[in-house]
């Protein structure tokens, strides 16, 4: 081992007055999310902005302290050290981004093994933030320990879907027709986005039944919304219906099979289909990621050909533009890295970039294949010297079947506790395919998709940025 790989503490014997150690240290915004799981502290002060907290947080004093207890327990006297007890004087306020100096320096050696230490916390400026001394039992026996690093904590600092609502609530509420939402989940979904002016919802499906579940839920329902239909092909056939005459453009399943709603739009008689395949693009609001992430197709294309994986990337590749994506990468995923014939897949992604290289796939930058690892991750793609536009940074995965999408989709969501939104493309409306395990937050989510979809189909450009809303009623 070197110099750096271990921490050899000092013992009582070792000890002298005088002795005094340093610590660098930065306050970040990590420091005060953890330090309120950790301590149940959950004071609005001292958090990042929500509502009624301030707009510049101040870490918590103990938080300050504890720096204190940082040199003392790693460095002098180190490793065996317990507290006996410890006076402090807060002084000047730490925010994240302040540059902090902790000095720690023996006073007093009493009976063996107690130490008095006097020590310092300054900001960079050379204010004091804390000051104090501390009585110590130190260490009677030599500690040499390996200088490990923590096991790694995840925190969620990313939040796309609200910056997608923000940018949605900006425009003229969507007119859209809710196929049988006659549950609580694909009910209140629905109202919350038109509370929220995404949608103008017409809601098609059983009258009674859904004047009920608003009353049980307090959700304000407008009756004018509702069209009444009998059944789940009725409530289909209405939605289609509506379309085709222009008084909806978008439709939100409710509480309905997916099937039953696509295979009336795409009926050759209900005029809604388009030149292009339909498919299902996945919306991933990762919290490790500074990014939405899409995936295709995971719902609908159970093992496309290659002229199905065509139109796949193009529908992704249009509403990643639609979110503000200006020029969207897109990773073509397989097994591995390299073209191999006995893997289908690979043929197809190595065609598919070059079909985007010579304009029959427009919009985006498109390379395969690649692996997950390496389509998401710059170093993976460094290690296995992949040079790319895509590598590392893709914002679109193209998975070769329904099977690997799906899946890729769901441990994203219940492993990497990713949330999920989607749409249906292809059609000359979208279609919100919304899952009845969808929380709110996903179904407005969903609504805002579409939204800005639509929004970008009309109008050849994406919708422009908003504030996010400090208030979300879905979280």
């Amino acid at each position: 081992m070197t110099q750096g790989d271990f921490i050899r503490n000092v013992t009582w014997d070792e000890l002298r007055i005088g002795a005094s150690a340093q610590l660098a240290r930065s306050c970040t915004v990590d420091d005060l999310i953890l330090f309120a799981h950790a301590s149940g502290n959950v004071n609005p002060l001292m958090l990042p902005a929500q509502d009624g907290a301030a707009e510049e947080p101040m870490a918590p004093s103990l938080w300050v302290g504890s720096l204190i207890s940082a040199v003392l327990g790693n460095i002098l006297p180190g490793a065996g050290t317990l507290y006996l007890s410890q006076n402090l004087r807060f002084g000047a306020r730490v925010h994240p981004g302040d540059k902090l100096s902790v000095d720690v320096r023996c006073v007093e050696l009493r009976e063996k093994p107690v130490a008095v230490f006097e020590a310092r916390v300054l900001t960079s400026d050379g204010a004091v933030a804390c000051e104090g001394f501390a009585e110590v039992a130190a260490p009677v026996q030599t500690i040499v320990l390996n200088r490990n690093a923590l096991p790694p904590l995840i925190v969620d600092h990313h939040d796309h879907f609200s910056k997608l609502v923000a940018r949605a609530e900006a425009l003229q509420p969507l007119a859209t027709a809710v196929v049988w939402p006659d549950d609580r989940n694909s009910l209140a979904g629905a109202l919350l986005a038109a509370a929220r002016g995404l949608i103008e919802p017409v809601l098609i499906g059983p009258r009674a039944k859904m004047i009920e579940l608003a009353a049980m839920t307090g959700a304000p329902l407008d009756e004018g919304w509702i069209v009444d239909a009998v059944d789940h092909a009725e409530s289909c056939a209405r939605a289609v219906e509506l379309t085709q005459r222009g008084a909806t453009r978008a439709i939100m399943k409710g509480n309905v099979h997916s099937d039953e709603i696509l295979g009336a739009v795409v009926k050759k008689e209900a005029g809604l289909r388009t030149n292009r395949r339909v498919s299902h693009v996945f919306a991933m609001d990762a919290p490790t990621l500074d990014r939405l992430l899409f995936i295709s197709d995971a719902a609908v294309n159970i093992s496309p050909d290659l002229s199905a994986k065509v139109d796949i990337v193009q529908n992704a590749i249009d509403l990643a533009r639609a979110c503000g994506v200006a020029t969207p990468k897109v990773g073509v995923l397989s097994a591995v890295e390299t073209v191999n014939v006995a893997i289908p897949s690979t043929l197809d992604a190595a065609i598919l970039s070059k079909m985007a290289d010579r304009g029959q796939i427009r919009g985006g930058v498109v390379d395969g294949p690649l692996a997950i690892d390496n389509a998401v991750d710059a170093d993976a793609a460094r290690t296995k010297g992949i040079a790319s536009l895509v590598a590392g940074q893709a914002d679109i995965l193209i998975a070769p079947n329904i099977e690997a999408g799906n899946m890729l989709a769901k441990e994203l969501t219940f492993v990497a506790r990713a949330e999920a939104a989607g749409l249906v493309l292809g059609a000359k409306i979208p279609v919100m395919l919304t899952s009845r395990a969808d929380n709110e937050r996903s179904r407005l989510a969903s609504s805002a998709l579409a939204s800005l979809y639509d929004h970008w189909r009309r109008t050849g450009a994406a919708a422009p940025e908003a504030r996010p809303s400090l208030s979300q009623a879905a979280e």
